[in-house]
């Protein structure tokens, strides 16, 4: 029988302090079994007579202390490491002092202050776990200095491996812990460009909404102004015009925001975007609005992806809106050459060219068109033509079809 698709696995079900209440109760039982079947009764330490281990009046209360630590510091060790810490090393000492063990640790009894320690270096700061690895550095180190000032020995391989357990673990609780932070920092930053990418595209789909329509209604209106006296017809017909773009860039803002309000927005294709058959009507705006507009079209028309397609008709757009707004020219040429493995748009125009009041001041027309182009592995050059006027190219590579096997 399977398990549920939700529920974790037994071994990582356990928390830290589970993990370090297991380790040190099978440590303590293997000192135990130690004790009792390989150096039952009494054994010799510094040629004298030591008792074995024995639950005497004394030595249970100290077993039942020793345990009650340990459990305490099971479950303070997440919301309070150090002293979580501390009272494991206590009760670990606790319990080698009831084995005569405490003088000089081995490796066994050390196993659940190490785990601990991994956990404490894994999950707090550095200083904290530096802290926890100085303790118990510390601990093993006490005993031995007074044996030593005693006059005893020491076994001290044995206590070396010991203290090395104990880097080891820091280190790799260590190394888990820079892990764990160079990942949350790396989802962080994919957040914020994901984001910054998002941003960028709105400000790129409003300015080419926008930027284009108040274009139009500039000229619309100021033809209309010029002409409301002497020809009212010619007037409320300008003034028609612009009640129409307006109301088409006020649609195309809706179905844009509605597009953003959705949660599957990013999956989505575009709000109704328009496409590079919706050119023969700008240029038919366009025209109507003062600016000629002739579009050529070369080589076999055929869909494209969405993107693309959206792209395409965006610089298109923007184009023809700087020749509105800054050239100062009465038309503009419109190339869409369709080749094999690229799309071609080539927007020129005999205005005033870079020399212009518009082109002297940066704006965001040419450095969106050049974003939505880079994003797609194209090409593109805008530029002063030589012998007047302004050239915008844009290439863009086309996906190329799957062969179907004959």
């Amino acid at each position: 029988m399977s398990a549920h698709p939700g529920e974790l696995p037994l071994l990582k079900r356990l928390s830290p302090g589970h993990w370090t209440a297991v380790v040190w109760g099978g440590a303590m039982g293997f000192a135990c079994v130690d004790e009792f079947f390989v150096l039952p009764g009494d054994y010799v330490r510094d040629n004298q007579l030591v008792p074995g281990f024995d639950l005497t009046y004394v030595s249970g209360p100290i077993l039942l202390g020793a345990a009650a630590l340990v459990l305490t510091a099971c479950r303070l060790l997440r919301g309070r490491p150090l002293v979580a810490y501390a009272l494991l090393l206590l009760g670990s000492v606790l319990g080698a002092s009831l084995l005569g063990q405490a003088a000089e640790f081995p490796l066994v009894q050390f196993l659940a202050p190490d785990v601990a320690l991994y956990f404490v270096a894994a999950t707090a700061t550095r200083r904290t776990s530096a802290c926890a690895a100085s303790m118990a550095l510390t601990v093993l180190m006490i005993p031995l200095t007074v044996r030593l000032s005693g006059g005893g020995s020491i076994n001290t391989a044995a206590q070396l491996a010991v203290a090395l357990t104990v880097l080891v673990a820091w280190l790799l609780g260590n190394s888990t812990r820079q892990s764990r932070l160079h990942a949350e920092q790396s989802r962080a930053q994919a957040a914020v460009q994901a984001t910054t990418a998002e941003r960028l595209r709105i400000a790129r789909e409003l300015h080419d909404i926008v930027a284009h329509t108040i274009g139009i209604v500039a000229l619309q209106a100021g033809a209309a102004r010029r002409v409301i006296d002497t020809q009212p017809a010619r007037a409320r017909e300008a003034l028609g015009e612009v009640e129409n773009a307006s109301r088409e860039t006020l649609s195309g803002l809706r179905r844009m925001l509605g597009a953003l309000r959705q949660a599957d927005a990013a999956d989505a294709p575009p709000y109704g975007a328009p496409g590079l058959a919706d050119v023969d009507g700008l240029a038919a705006a366009t025209t109507a609005a003062g600016v000629r507009v002739v579009v050529r079209w070369h080589g076999r028309r055929r869909p494209l992806p969405p993107d693309i397609d959206l792209s395409a008709y965006r610089i298109v757009q923007e184009s023809v809106t700087n020749v509105v707004r800054h050239a100062g020219a009465r038309s503009c040429l419109v190339r869409v050459d369709h080749r094999d493995t690229e799309l071609t748009l080539e927007i020129t125009d005999t205005g005033r060219g870079p020399g212009g009041d518009g082109y002297r001041r940066t704006g965001y027309g040419l450095v969106g068109m050049r974003e939505r182009v880079a994003l797609l592995q194209g090409e593109f050059t805008a530029g002063a033509r030589p012998d007047g006027g302004f050239r915008v190219v844009a290439r863009l590579p086309l996906p190329q079809p799957a062969r179907v096997a004959s």
